[in-house]
């Protein structure tokens, strides 16, 4: 059986995915556990995927941080998981093309921030010459979960601050060709990921526009009830992208 790690932001969002990972009759819930932090580990255990889903907190620091003590705890226990995947809700860029509760699996997962303001405009912490600003899933996995859930496969940018006016919103679809959704855990994730060898995917369900914020247009329960249905097929898709031995893709 797989071992996939699901970190979410909020608890909603936890709920969210459990509720997809147990399928229509909540059979594969279990008891949770704690881990040092005060962090609680929710998990679902399938015929083939058991997810165990982590509500870390909001933003990329929580994010790495909550992830990073989950694997390894895992990996102290001798019992490593095979696959980290940051989930959640998120803004989709009208730009794109991306409606309101639609999937979006990242082949890119990038820091928007990260780096420095020039009188020439942003440049990445890259061009300054140290850091990363970009993890890239597995294609075949992103391609697999995208098609089994009815998702797009595009770039997910991780900011700190949430895009809220429509020139934001152009300058990060300028900077970001390909961009679908913006979320602000996602880089966190996979950073701590990165530093133990732990491949990563990002699964986002659009509540809103990316750009001003209307409130009033968001539909948060959508995206909810969109994030379960792409977690009740996301058994189909680990299986799907397997490689011709049996074994999992690994980027």
């Amino acid at each position: 059986m797989r071992r996939v790690l699901v970190v979410t932001a909020v608890a909603a969002e936890r709920d969210a995915v459990r509720a997809g990972g147990a399928g229509a009759d909540g059979s594969g819930e279990a008891e949770p556990w704690s881990l040092p932090g005060g962090y609680e580990v929710r998990p679902v255990a399938g015929p083939a995927v058991a997810l165990d889903v982590l509500a870390a907190g909001v933003g990329p620091a929580a994010a790495a941080a909550g992830t990073a003590t989950a694997l390894t705890a895992a990996a102290l226990a001798g019992a490593p998981y095979d696959l980290v995947v940051s989930a959640g809700i998120g803004g989709g860029f009208r730009s794109a093309g991306v409606p309101v509760g639609s999937v979006v699996v990242a082949d890119a997962i990038v820091a928007a921030d990260l780096g420095a303001q020039t009188p020439d405009g942003f440049v990445p912490v890259t061009e300054l010459g140290f850091g990363t600003v970009a993890h890239r899933p597995d294609k075949a996995l992103a391609d697999a979960v995208a098609q089994a859930s009815g998702g797009a496969v595009g770039t997910v940018v991780t900011v700190s601050t949430v895009t809220g006016s429509a020139a934001r919103a152009a300058e990060l679809a300028r900077r970001h060709p390909g961009v679908l959704a913006e979320a602000m855990e996602g880089f966190g994730v996979a950073e701590a990921a990165a530093a133990q060898g732990v491949a990563v995917l990002e699964l986002r369900t659009v509540s809103n526009a990316v750009g001003p914020r209307d409130r009033a247009a968001w539909r948060i329960g959508d995206a909810l009830a969109a994030l379960t249905g792409a977690f009740r097929t996301f058994p189909e898709a680990l299986a799907a992208a397997r490689g011709p031995a049996g074994e999992p893709h690994r980027p």
